[in-house]
This record gives structure tokens, sequence and C-alpha cells, in this order.
């Protein structure tokens, strides 16, 4: 989903176990003019009550909790519409982050990420702009595509999707596609195919329905897959 802000604002919900990580990163996003931090969570559970009561923008999540991990917290936010997730993860490739993209989450960070690019990529999240960080992203990207949608995990075995999939994309929607494929943001993709960036949203909310896909990262996946 494609974050709306109230007022220019972005309400974040902060979900962390560790209560002095948690504390660093509300102090960081706090002292960020333009985003409010509306709540905090200490647990998976926490943060699905608290993302359907408080109704923020973004949830910063980490994927490791108790009572509920990250992944699975993640899928319910996506799945019922709360809000944006952007994962927190102390290691770059792993499978809770895979896990946590096929459940739908906007991005992700490692917890190491300087106070300046965490406020930019909460930001970024916040204008729908699902990739972020796009050394780290592509690399991301590559490494989650590996292994089949759907699949065992095993390339051998898996078919891999099938591209009878792009047929209900208009001609301007698989070139969208394929920049998102390449981890571009929407104001790339405008100069790259020389279009208005609200119509680059457009063309991307279009996409995302017509292949039954939750998030911009997921879109990315299966241009790579694909080949698109």
């Amino acid at each position: 989903m494609s974050t709306e802000t109230t007022g220019g604002t972005v309400r974040v919900l902060v979900a962390e176990d560790q209560k002095a990580v948690r504390a660093g990163l509300v102090l960081i996003l706090r002292s960020a003019p333009g985003i409010e931090v509306v709540g905090e969570a200490g647990d998976g559970e926490a943060a699905v009550r608290l993302t359907r009561e408080l109704r923020p923008d973004l949830v910063l999540m980490d994927v490791q909790m108790p009572l509920l991990d990250g992944v699975e917290a993640t899928r319910r936010v996506v799945a019922e519409g709360l809000a944006d997730v952007l994962v927190l993860t102390t290691f770059d490739l792993d499978e809770y982050v895979f896990g946590a993209l096929r459940a739908g989450a906007a991005g992700f960070l490692l917890k190491n990420t300087e106070a300046r690019d965490l406020i930019e990529a909460v930001r970024t999240v916040a204008r729908g702009e699902g990739l972020i960080a796009p050394a780290v992203t592509r690399r991301l990207i590559a490494e989650f595509a590996a292994p089949r949608r759907g699949g065992t995990g095993d390339r051998a075995a898996d078919a891999g999707p099938d591209r009878s999939v792009l047929a209900p994309l208009t001609r301007r929607e698989r070139e969208v596609l394929s920049c998102l494929g390449e981890g571009l943001s929407n104001a790339e993709v405008a100069v790259r195919l020389d279009m208005a960036e609200a119509t680059v949203k457009t063309h991307v909310s279009r996409l995302l329905g017509k292949l039954g896909l939750r998030s911009r990262v997921q879109a990315a996946v299966l241009a790579r897959e694909l080949g698109v």
C-alpha cells in the first residue's frame, strides 16, 4: 500500500523488543521534523494490536520478537491494509527478511543504519517509494529472486513464474515494472520514461493490483525473475 500522510506528518509505530534499541529509534525519529512516533511495541502481538488501534502510516518492525515474530506481524498488518511496514534486522540477507518481503513489507533496514538514513528511509516509504537504499536493495532483490516464488527453494525443482501473468499489463505498465526491477524510485522512473511522477504512481498502483502483489519490492522481484 502507499502511505497517505496527514498534514505532511508521517505517523510511525516502532516495534522492537529490545528496550534500549527501541528507545534509540524513537529518539532519532522524534528528532526529525515531519515524523511523529505514535506508539511503541515490544512484541509482535502488541505491534499488530497497536497498529489496528492507532492506524500509523508506517510500522518500523523488528523481525525477531517474542510472542509473534515480525514476519507474521508484517503479514497481518499488510493483509489488513493497516500500514506500510519497514523491516529492521541485524542481518542483511536472512530468511527473516525474505519472509517479511514475501509478507508484503515495503522495504528493510539494518539496525546499524545511520540516523539520517533511518529518517530518510521512513520518509521514502511514506511517499510510497518501497525500494530504499538502492545498493542494498538491488542485492537483496537478486538474492530474494533466486528461490522461485512460492516454490521449494530448489531452483532446479521450481518452474518459476509464468510470463502469462504479465498479460493484463499495458505496454506502459510493463515498462514501469521493468524500472521497478532495477530498483528505481518513482522520480527516476518518471525521468526514464518521460512522464509525470504522479502518473508513475498511478501505473505502479494499477500493476500491483493486476498482478495481485502487495508491494513494490514484490513487483521488483517478479520483474527480475521474469527478466522483464
